[in-house]
């Protein structure tokens, strides 16, 4: 089991699965749970092929599971590449609106993980364009997932009282830097197997001090959108609340740094993401003040 939660990065499943959920509710005004397990399949191939990918970083990074990613490399890729191909033809009958979004996902995914690109290249080699590259996966699924059903509603989006296209502009800013300062601290963790593989990340090409300046700014940067957007109207309370997790991000990252960022550190700040979008729900359910939709 431990085996099967390193090599699906079973983490990252989970708070992506959580977030197609959340989002899916604010956006749709109901609960996505057929969207929340296709975002979920969808994270898990494409991380499964992605431990396949990174044998040599990993090893380097000293990352549980990799031997047996190495003695099952065949069996694993089969799996994966089978698992795209069927889910892509049973979710084109079931969610059709979806299907343009999740084509681009796995289109992105691949070119991430394999030399796709002009030169033989991949996006996990290009600077920049690593952790962009997996920040925007994150808004195919937990935002255009549940927008292209909104918009299959109707003739154009049809949002719950209180989300506006504003709304949903000012959210994705949020999430899209909050995620990217995410991945920096990842790329703290794994320098030294990056550096072996040619990988450059922000702490490869800056060093620590750089990367941790960039994790700094864009954890600010993404409290800052909501805070604006809350303060100008443009954000309900029950989008603003989010702010509380950058917050606690910023002090445990910082706590950590003292000693070195370690693998457990970034599972369990990513668990802590997860829990944080459960409990978000549980205030939901209970009725605690500004939970409501209205």
């Amino acid at each position: 089991m431990q085996t099967f939660l390193s090599i699906s990065r079973f983490h990252i499943v989970t708070i992506a699965a959580l977030g197609t959920f959340t989002f899916g509710w604010l956006f749709l005004g109901e609960y996505p749970w057929l969207l929340s397990f296709i975002c979920a399949l969808d994270w898990f191939i494409v991380n499964l092929l992605n431990r396949v990918v990174d044998l040599q970083e990993d090893q380097a990074n000293q990352i549980f599971g990799t031997p047996f990613v190495s003695r099952h490399k065949p069996l694993l890729l089969w799996t994966g590449f089978s698992l795209l191909l069927l889910s892509l033809i049973a979710v084109y009958f079931l969610l059709p609106e979806i299907t343009i979004f999740r084509l681009v996902y796995h289109a992105l995914g691949l070119s991430y993980n394999w030399p796709l690109l002009p030169g033989k290249r991949r996006i996990k080699e290009l600077y920049f364009w690593k952790n962009t590259a997996s920040a925007i996966g994150f808004l195919l699924t937990l935002f255009c997932y549940p927008l292209a059903l909104a918009y299959g509603k109707g003739n154009g989006w049809i949002f719950p009282p209180g989300i506006t296209l504003c709304t949903v502009l000012l959210t994705a800013g949020f999430f899209f830097l909050f995620e990217i300062s995410y991945e920096v601290i990842y790329d703290l963790r794994d320098q030294a197997g990056d550096r072996q593989a040619g990988i450059k990340t922000y702490p490869v090409v800056h060093g620590e001090r750089g990367a941790i300046y960039i994790i700094d700014s864009l954890i600010v940067a993404s409290f800052l959108i909501l805070l604006i957007g809350y303060l100008a109207g443009g954000l309900p309370w029950r989008i603003f609340i989010m702010g509380a997790a950058p917050i606690v991000q910023i002090f445990l990252y910082k706590h950590w740094l003292r000693r070195g960022i370690t693998t457990a550190d970034c599972i369990h700040i990513t668990w802590l993401g997860a829990g944080f979008l459960f409990v978000y729900h549980i205030w939901y359910i209970t009725g605690l003040p500004g939970a409501g939709l209205k």
